[in-house]
């Protein structure tokens, strides 16, 4: 009955699927949409809840450095040990963590029991996904398909991403309403919604067993995981590439980003989260349009010349003082910015080796998130300073720099289409 209950509720989303590829994955996406609304809530709220618990600016951004730190960790295991274990057990236990995080944060106040759940767990505080499900559900979707297919189904994955994260922002509303219609205290509204994290983690590892109740009943052509070989220097020199783009990324995640509108624009929670629900329906488009545009172009150059544009309207928007013309200028950005995310992950799996695409994915993951983990403090003091526009400058800047390096080195390498 479980199984087909789950099967009922896969159907719709079969039309997901690009030509070729197995319904096998359709759990992962279902699983990542989940994955996504929650972050998408969390990000917005995780500043305004830890400040009322009494929490100072600093502090938020020591708790976000912190889900990341752990985060990288977490994955760099998955990288080196992970081959040892079966895939789908992995992405359970992720997703009993997460609902084991969502609960530790409804349930705590003080910041050191919060700065070890922090660590553990799987919060992210960013626009993207920089957690341990990440390299685990790559690899997986890296082995449903090629070719073109593969950037479609990756440009699918991210696009649910962007779509379910910008319901997730405009979900950031409720607390206030909570607050506002029903005697619920604001304070125990925010820990609501931590709880529905919680509940969320549990839906995500059900669906994580209809994965490996999928995989069960077919028999895979994909070669065993291993660790790097042959592709260990491209794999090693895209890390470092991505660890440029990451730390930058990380002075803008979308915690401090939300605390950046709050203070610069004095927006109410519910108004940040109309923000980033549009936002996150342009990246979503963008991300839509990615794989045809790179079929075109290529996926470097969709990865790099979509990206400049929208690094000098985040510039823009950090330096304009009218809070319309600035909101438009982040908007555009949004609709460009995101594009290189389905086409990276396409990349990165078409210049490894098919055995190594499970390690590839862990070692670039890897270096974003140790990178973009060092940047929410430093982004923290400098708002806690009074230097609003500096965070949004020296993104823009460092990642106009990582898209013209990115380029140089790696224009020239031979893609696999396996």
């Amino acid at each position: 009955m479980s199984s087909f209950l789950r099967r009922l509720a896969l159907r719709p989303a079969r039309w997901l699927l690009p030509a070729g590829v197995d319904q096998v994955v359709l759990p992962l996406l279902a699983a990542r949409s989940l994955r996504a609304f929650a972050d998408g809530f969390v990000a917005v709220l995780l500043p305004a809840y830890l400040l009322s618990l009494g929490l100072g600016t600093l502090q938020v951004g020591v708790l976000s450095t912190a889900t990341m730190l752990g985060s990288a960790f977490a994955t760099l295991a998955v990288g080196a040990w992970g081959h040892r274990f079966a895939p789908a057990r992995l992405l359970r236990g992720a997703g009993l963590l997460m609902a084991a995080t969502g609960a530790g944060f409804a349930g705590l106040s003080a910041f050191w029991p919060l700065l070890v759940v922090a660590f553990f767990g799987t919060l992210n505080p960013s626009s993207g996904d920089v957690s341990v499900f990440l390299p685990l559900e790559h690899s997986r979707l890296a082995g449903s398909a090629q070719g073109a297919a593969r950037t479609a189904l990756f440009a699918r994955y991210s696009v649910l991403g962007a779509l379910f994260a910008s319901l997730g922002a405009l979900a950031a509303a409720v607390p206030d309403a909570l607050a506002r219609h029903t005697s619920v205290s604001h304070l125990a509204a925010l820990r609501a919604m931590f709880g529905l994290y919680a509940l969320t983690g549990v839906a995500v590892w059900w669906l994580y067993r209809g994965t490996a109740a999928g995989a069960a009943d077919r028999p895979s052509a994909a070669p065993a995981a291993v660790p790097l070989g042959p592709s260990r220097r491209i794999v090693l020199r895209l890390a470092a590439l991505f660890c440029i783009d990451s730390f930058a990324g990380g002075l803008v995640v979308n915690a401090l980003f939300s605390l950046w509108l709050l203070q610069r624009f004095g927006l109410s929670l519910a108004q940040a989260g109309v923000f980033f629900f549009c936002s996150g329906l342009l990246s979503a488009a963008s991300q839509l349009a990615a794989p045809r545009v790179a079929r075109r172009i290529g996926l470097l150059n969709t990865m790099v010349f979509t990206h400049i544009p929208a690094n000098l309207c985040l510039i823009a928007a950090a330096l304009i003082p009218n809070p319309q013309v600035a909101m438009a200028l982040l908007l555009v950005r949004a609709a460009l910015s995101q594009m290189d995310v389905p086409t990276r992950s396409a990349y990165v799996m078409a210049v490894v080796t098919p055995a190594e695409r499970a390690a590839a994915a862990s070692f670039t993951a890897v270096p974003r998130s140790l990178a973009a983990a060092l940047s929410p403090t430093l982004a923290a003091a400098m708002l806690a300073t009074g230097w609003i526009a500096l965070p949004l400058v020296a993104c823009g800047a460092l990642k106009t720099a990582y898209d013209l390096v990115l380029w140089r080195a790696c224009r020239h390498e031979v893609l696999d289409e396996h």
